[in-house]
């Protein structure tokens, strides 16, 4: 049975960090999509962060383009979102997910595994 387990969410100022980390245990596949997803209240699930674990590649929506950054510890099976200049709009809960279906890493749909979720929330 596949567990996402995120955690490092918290409460901070615009123009603060944080780092998020997603662990797992029991997944299949060898080489699969592993993103990061967040939700604000009354808004649909947004794509944040992928990465492809086959090739490395990484991919973002352009709202956080280089702020943040998805990584892999591959020992650990464990996936992080470094996230740096947090701004107000980036309030949100986070999700991780894997297990892809093979559609487009920014669509919900796309994965059957996700995590419980960890707030993130940005003052101004």
């Amino acid at each position: 049975q596949v567990q996402l387990v995120e955690s490092g969410g918290g409460s901070v100022q615009a123009g603060g960090s944080l780092r998020l980390s997603c662990a797992a245990s029991g997944l299949t596949y060898s080489t699969d999509f592993r993103a990061w997803f967040r939700q604000a209240p009354g808004k649909e699930r947004e794509g944040v962060a992928g990465f492809y674990t086959g090739t490395g590649r990484t991919f973002y929506v352009d709202s956080v383009k280089g702020r943040f950054t998805i990584s892999r510890d591959n020992a650990k099976n464990t996936v992080y979102l470094q996230m740096n200049s947090l701004k107000p709009e980036d309030t949100a809960m986070y999700y991780c997910a894997a297990e892809t279906n093979g559609g487009p890493w920014a669509r919900p749909g796309s994965y059957r595994s996700w995590g419980q979720g960890t707030q993130v929330t940005v003052s101004s």
